[in-house]
């Protein structure tokens, strides 16, 4: 396994998980700069949304990580602003993201659909880097098992389903399927809906790999969450194909 500590500043820690965070945000805006010219978006309201974006995202994607391991955090407190040791829950993520993006539309009057289709391109671009980013943070491994490219992953009994790397396999697909949208000139709030229907569709079959807490109904919480997301999502795609666009 590959170190999940890049190098050392004096006793400071820098971790892969953390360059990968960092780096993700950073082509992310780049990406949704050159993606905002088609919706006659400048890069100047791309760049002022971005200190919105930035800070909303990492505390909303960090509060869902720590809402759903309350039990560890509530033992160590002090863990709780260690984002560094990785740790992050992408709908609390895109959650903060979203409310950011109400209130800078609300302020710059901007089509709120208009900025969601244009940054989620990006994201789906940047998780597959981040789940990579969790394999060498070797968290969020799967089950135990006996396929033959089952990993080995520290403090941790077994050969495990490397569910990071699939997940970024996913992400991969989910990218790719939103380009193509983009390119086809999907109607307004298309793309934005597709991701967090795709997203969801592999999340929830990858949770099932997961060494993950069963809650209720032979599922966990977060596939109990996704699916009534899944369902609006699905719904609302079918609602933008047949009617005008949303606003």
């Amino acid at each position: 396994m590959i170190n999940p500590v890049a190098f050392h500043i004096g006793s400071l820690e820098i971790r892969w998980y953390g360059i990968i965070f960092a780096m993700a945000f950073f082509i992310g805006i780049l990406m949704a700069a050159k993606l905002a010219r088609k919706k006659n978006i400048s890069k100047e309201t791309i760049y002022d949304f971005a200190v919105w974006l930035i800070p909303s995202s990492i505390i909303g994607a960090r509060l869902g990580h720590v809402l759903g391991n309350i039990d560890y955090y509530s033992n160590n407190p002090a863990e709780i602003i260690a984002i560094w040791h990785g740790g992050v829950a992408l709908f609390g993520g895109i959650f903060g993201a979203a409310l950011a993006a109400i209130l800078f539309c609300r302020k710059k009057k901007l089509n709120f659909f208009d900025l969601a289709d244009i940054f989620v391109i990006p994201l789906a671009f940047g998780t597959i880097f981040g789940r990579i980013g969790n394999f060498i943070n070797q968290e969020l491994y799967g089950k135990i098992t006996s396929l033959p490219w089952g990993i080995y992953f520290d403090n941790v009994a077994g050969r495990r389903h490397p569910t990071q790397i699939y997940e970024a396999i996913g992400n991969l697909i989910v990218f790719l399927a939103l380009m193509f949208l983009w390119k086809r000139n999907a109607k307004t709030g298309n793309v934005f809906f597709s991701y967090i229907a795709l997203y969801s569709f592999i999340r929830f079959f990858a949770e099932f790999l997961r060494d993950g807490k069963i809650f209720a109904l032979g599922l966990t919480l977060m596939q109990l969450i996704i699916i009534p997301v899944f369902i609006a999502s699905a719904y609302y795609i079918y609602k933008i194909n047949k009617k005008t666009p949303l606003s």
